[in-house]
């Protein structure tokens, strides 16, 4: 469990660096999504190394820095890089920056990722909502004792992704134009990519995509009062299913081809806010 200085120095040091009052939403950009943080207007930038916390993302495509503006209107707070529990980072650090953000006044977060699709119909380019989850790394940011002043020792996770900002997403899609699958996500430790049989068995226990990151997060969001929404962009058919070698490279080249979806996507559903 964070300890209560380290989150309190966070968030004395977000604090220093803006002038206005923090979001109350926000955005946490997965591989190759970083352009994203580009469309954020009137932004204070704040390199993750000045605040306490937020270790620097060892990844490529994870720039690390937070970004505070707004996004088609809305107040956003924009994690451009997360950090991962594979680059040696205990599950309990990946915990801190969301308990830093709900201190600053976070009410709602806005996941994102890169993932390996687990049905034949989930291709590279495919935008899944993320309807529900499974932690396959053993690993879980809420072991160790428990700071009640966050939330419970024992939180529910029947709702973990909000039915409202889902429904909200769904509507951004129908407007937008851009289709929108939904599904099931699994969460796997890495580095490496996942054996063929490991895609098998997560594929018969009702996964549709499988990826390293996002599960922590919303663990740690929904145990402090955070709502939730998350979006896969699917960059490969997960092993046994691609006849071509698995590479990060390819992770970033195709959520690249992928941005121009999401940028749409993401506006209408910030522009939906203002409404």
């Amino acid at each position: 469990m964070a300890k209560a200085d380290e989150i309190e120095r966070g968030v004395a040091a977000v604090s220093a660096a803006l002038k206005g009052p923090f979001p109350k939403t926000a955005l946490i950009l997965g591989s190759g999504l970083g352009p994203l943080a580009d469309k954020i207007a009137d932004a204070t930038d704040i390199p993750y190394g000045d605040i306490p916390g937020f270790p620097v993302p060892t990844v490529a495509g994870h720039q690390g820095r937070l970004r505070v503006g707004s996004l088609a209107g809305q107040p956003v707070a924009c994690m451009q890089g997360r950090l991962h529990a594979y680059e040696g980072h205990p599950a309990q650090a990946i915990a801190v920056p969301i308990r830093i953000l709900r201190r600053l006044g976070v009410e709602q977060l806005i996941l994102t990722n890169a993932s390996g699709g687990l049905k034949p119909h989930l291709t590279a380019g495919t935008l899944m909502l993320i309807e529900d989850h499974i932690n396959f790394a053993g690993l879980n940011p809420l072991v160790g004792p428990n700071d009640e002043s966050f939330g419970p020792r024992f939180p529910d996770m029947t709702h973990a992704y909000d039915p409202a900002l889902r429904a909200r997403f769904e509507a951004a899609a129908r407007v937008s134009g851009v289709k929108l699958e939904r599904g099931v996500y699994v969460w796997a430790l890495g580095p490496n990519f996942e054996t063929p049989a490991e895609i098998r068995m997560f594929a018969a226990l009702g996964a549709d995509a499988v990826g390293m990151s996002t599960v922590p997060e919303c663990i740690a969001a929904v145990h402090c009062g955070i709502r939730v929404a998350a979006l896969s962009v699917i960059t490969n058919l997960a092993a046994g299913f691609s006849s071509v070698p698995l590479t990060h490279q390819e992770t970033l080249a195709e959520a690249a081809k992928a941005y121009d979806r999401v940028e749409k996507l993401m506006l209408c559903f910030f522009a939906a806010e203002q409404e």
